[in-house]
């Protein structure tokens, strides 16, 4: 029997008056799957560490950490970076004079002056704002001075294996997954961002479904980058594609199969302020022959507010 994971990436938000993206989208999948599934709340970023990817897919995969995770080492296997004996990997953001994310002109400026700087290193553009800085150690200084520099910190375990199949972007899903030893598939088209190839990505999903996986996790980036770039409309469309390209198709398959789907947001992100929030996010759960809640919730922050704030507590979807 087959289980299936959709990774929302920031689509959870924090609670208020205001309605959030997953009230205000149209996603008559997942309302569906909610009326005959339970939904629940799942706190994916343990207290005193970042909210982020890094920290919350490895909750989500089955691994817990206790100290912050390293996003450079992450972002390295991602893009599969050889490091040689005793290198290592920094992530380096570019900030712009207002806080913000860089331009595309500043980051490229930012990459020639820290090559130059920094000759024993490799500088490699990663996307957007970002730069993937590797080489020996110590971390040079000519990377500390204007640049966000991702602390180093722990790396995920190797607690996964071949049976588990991780859909996604060159990005954290994709690193994290890797280091925790599952099969990673990067599809054509998968960006990690607005534009990413949703069905690109559900006939990935399709296809190991097809030969065999057990655990088929699909990580979707869109919502969080509409956050970031401060656009509330722009994520509530990411949510409603997201329902119609994705979850629709892998629904039916895991109800033909009579499988497991679950779909969760690693963390939430406030589109208004582009910030990170680590309170516990609502899940949904489908399974086969199991009952629902009579059509009476949806995949929301307010329809599980009530509820206890739960832990995964072993590998990835083995526990669903």
């Amino acid at each position: 029997m087959v289980a299936v994971l959709v990774i929302l990436d920031g689509a959870s938000e924090p609670g208020g008056a205001t309605a959030t993206s997953l009230e205000r989208a149209r996603t008559p999948a997942l309302d569906e799957l909610a009326a005959a599934g339970t939904l629940s709340r799942v706190r994916t970023v343990p207290a005193g560490l970042p909210a982020g990817s890094e920290t919350a897919i490895p909750v989500l995969l089955g691994w817990t950490p206790a100290v912050p995770v390293d996003r450079g080492m992450i972002e390295a296997a991602a893009r599969d970076v050889p490091l040689a004996e005793g290198q290592r990997a920094w992530r380096v953001d570019v900030v712009a004079a207002d806080g913000g994310r860089a331009e595309e002109t500043s980051v490229g400026r930012a990459a020639d002056e820290l090559r130059a700087a920094a000759p024993r290193h490799s500088v490699q553009p990663i996307g957007e704002h970002r730069l993937l800085l590797t080489g020996p150690p110590p971390l040079p200084i000519a990377a500390r001075e204007g640049l966000r520099v991702w602390a180093e910190g722990a790396l995920p375990p190797r607690l996964l294996g071949p049976a588990t199949v991780v859909v996604a972007a060159r990005g954290a899903a994709a690193g994290v997954a890797r280091l925790m030893g599952a099969d990673v598939v990067v599809p054509d088209g998968a960006t990690g961002s607005l534009d990413t190839d949703l069905e690109a990505k559900a006939a990935s999903a399709l296809e190991a479904m097809a030969r065999g996986a057990k655990q088929v996790v699909v990580h979707v980036g869109a919502p969080d980058e509409a956050s970031h770039r401060r656009n509330p409309a722009a994520k509530v469309a990411a949510i409603e594609r997201i329902d119609r390209e994705l979850v629709t198709p892998l629904a039916r398959a895991v109800m033909r199969a009579g499988g497991t789907l679950r779909v969760c947001p690693d963390h939430g992100c406030d589109p208004r302020t582009g910030i990170h929030d680590g309170d516990p996010v609502p899940c949904l759960t489908w399974s086969a022959g199991a009952g629902g809640n009579g059509g009476r919730m949806r995949l929301t922050e307010r329809a599980v507010a009530e509820l206890p704030a739960t832990v995964p507590t072993s590998t990835c979807v083995e526990v669903w």
